[in-house]
């Protein structure tokens, strides 16, 4: 039970992949088990309720609430332009004409001869879901979404921002410490997904989103810099629906950081293939890690995991990356597991390891601190 708790970055290049796609509200469903489907096709298609607006009518007309019935114009379901009247009051032979305009574009959902007020909702919002990536439909729920099984590479970031996109990968850093600037990004790249070395820089970010480019990969990233890009601090919040018009994937961490051989090198690999790309992230509850999907790469030499590898953990030899001070980032590979409790500087007892990082120090670390790099 060493392990159980352990985060598990994942890095590899064949994998079996599953992704639910589900409608926010019940719909309709338009593929079936079984069937082959692309990024770009819809699986699943609802709408969601326009926004209510309440109309004062009685107000307006200067009359109780109980006759308002009487002043109506329009009925409940009847549809309504921005500025027309709903109800109108006329007195002495029209020489008092007052009219009760809708506030909005809608369909008449309820007349209230308690409180005098007409409610008026927008109309519906279509909501469709693409299947996001290229596979098979696994499994259908009626009327809720489906399920998308690939095989192929899968590397997940430690944080991201910006949702879900497709394109091909262009390696633009020739090294896994090179850094991204501005000035390596041109307007070939529109469309592409792009990947630098150990940062990206701010004025890099602005560029790849000026140019037209998909998205952005890079080891690390200067958080102030994220936060300009942005115009606004993220906080601990889920992130993925950021107003931008780019997906940005960070692997290692904030500053410059060097990002890892493994996840450079599949990338490499993957230079001129599509892929889907989504940076959502959430640290708290649910984990969820940003993440790029190559369908059907190297799927002919897929294997299935067994359940005891699934399982195996953390055990001598397991590459990690620590991820909390003072080795934020780097990456290391366990060396020691020792079962008994010992007090850290915070005066807590918890459970240890020993590690050795890639510069050579055999460190001591909390296992809480650490997160498995799966392959």
């Amino acid at each position: 039970m060493a392990h159980a708790y352990t985060p598990g970055l994942k890095v590899t290049e064949s994998d079996n992949i599953e992704k639910l796609r589900r409608l926010p509200l019940l719909g309709d469903v338009l593929v079936n088990k079984g069937d082959k489907v692309t990024p770009d096709v819809i699986v699943a298609r609802t709408e969601l309720p326009g926004e209510p607006h309440a109309v004062n009518v009685a107000n307006i007309l200067g009359i109780e609430p109980e006759d308002i019935e009487h002043f109506m114009v329009k009925k409940i379901g009847d549809h309504v332009k921005k500025d027309e009247p709903i109800a109108q009051y006329r007195a002495f032979f029209g020489l008092i004409n007052r009219p009760a305009p809708s506030k909005v574009e809608g369909t008449i959902e309820l007349i209230s001869p308690v409180t005098g007020q007409v409610t008026i909702r927008e109309a519906n919002i279509p909501v469709e879901i693409d299947a996001y990536i290229e596979g098979v439909v696994k499994d259908v729920m009626p009327r809720e979404g489906v399920i998308i099984q690939c095989t192929g590479a899968f590397i997940q970031g430690i944080f991201g921002v910006g949702g879900e996109t497709t394109g091909n990968i262009k390696m633009v850093a020739t090294s896994p410490d090179q850094v991204l600037d501005a000035a390596m990004i041109t307007p070939e790249h529109k469309d592409l997904i792009i990947v630098g070395g150990s940062l990206v820089t701010g004025a890099a970010l602005k560029r790849a989103s000026e140019v037209g480019a998909k998205g952005v990969v890079a080891g690390g990233i200067i958080d102030k810099d994220l936060v300009e890009f942005l115009g606004y601090d993220i906080g601990v919040a889920i992130t993925g629906a950021e107003d931008i018009n780019i997906t940005v994937i960070i692997t290692e961490g904030f500053g410059r950081i060097r990002m890892a051989d493994k996840t450079f090198n599949l990338l490499k690999e993957l230079e001129g293939e599509s892929v889907s790309m989504n940076g959502a992230t959430q640290i708290r509850a649910g984990v969820m890690r940003p993440e790029i999907i190559a369908p059907r790469h190297k799927a002919q030499h897929a294997a299935e995991l067994t359940e005891e590898k699934a399982s195996e953990g953390l055990v001598p030899g397991t590459p990690i990356r620590v991820i909390r001070e003072p080795y934020f980032g780097m990456l290391a590979e366990v060396v020691e597991l020792p079962p008994e409790l010992q007090k850290i500087e915070t005066e807590a007892h918890v459970r240890i390891m020993t590690v050795k990082l890639r510069d050579g120090r055999v460190v001591t670390v909390p296992r809480a601190n650490v997160e498995i790099i799966e392959g």
